[in-house]
């Protein structure tokens, strides 16, 4: 369980380098109280990984007698993860993340960091990410690792906001990224070949 849980933050914690809601979360650090933005974007991540996880555990537990099929399957997926990362999001871009006045309450700030999180990661490569590994290794152990990846990743990225309020070079991060999706996709695959 526990290295299920690793596996899941570490994956996590690099889809997440330089996606949009890490630098939405950046944006909004650099303008708002930093433990406001963190507050809502902590709930807004403990309900979006719960759907992606528990999605992914009652497929696994349909497709019990399948692991190896599975497993050469998400191998796969993570494959396409480094692509896509690569690639780049096609909504990302250079603009102001954080649409709200300088002067925004503490409530609205939580508000908006919570709304703004949970559109930005619908259908996000984190979310598929949980969703894979948890058809594997069962809801627990995937929710609190992406919890706890998600968490740091955002938590960096405010962190980084507060106190400079600049972007991180997102190339670097991306190819980083995309390296290591490429290695966990290619270990998935190994495990499934082998049984």
């Amino acid at each position: 369980m526990l290295s299920s849980a690793l596996i899941a933050a570490g994956v996590v914690f690099v889809a997440e380098l330089g996606d949009k809601s890490q630098l939405m979360a950046l944006a909004m650090a650099a303008k708002h109280r930093a433990r406001d933005v963190f507050i809502g974007m902590f709930f807004a991540i403990l309900l979006m990984f719960a759907l992606a996880a528990g999605l992914g555990a009652v497929l696994g537990s349909v497709l019990d007698d399948h692991r190896n099929i599975v497993a050469i399957v998400a191998g796969l997926i993570f494959l396409a993860f480094a692509v896509w990362t690569l690639k780049g999001d096609d909504d990302d871009d250079d603009g102001d993340l954080s649409p709200l006045p300088d002067s925004a309450t503490s409530r609205t700030v939580m508000t908006a960091a919570f709304t703004a999180f949970v559109v930005a990661e619908l259908g996000d490569k984190t979310q598929l990410a949980s969703a894979t590994l948890a058809v594997r290794d069962g809801f627990w152990p995937i929710y609190l690792g992406s919890v706890v990846g998600e968490v740091a990743a955002i938590g960096l990225a405010i962190i980084i906001g507060a106190l400079a309020g600049k972007h991180l070079p997102e190339r670097l991060i991306r190819y980083g990224a995309a390296t290591l999706f490429a290695v966990f996709g290619l270990l998935m695959i190994w495990q499934g070949i082998r049984g």
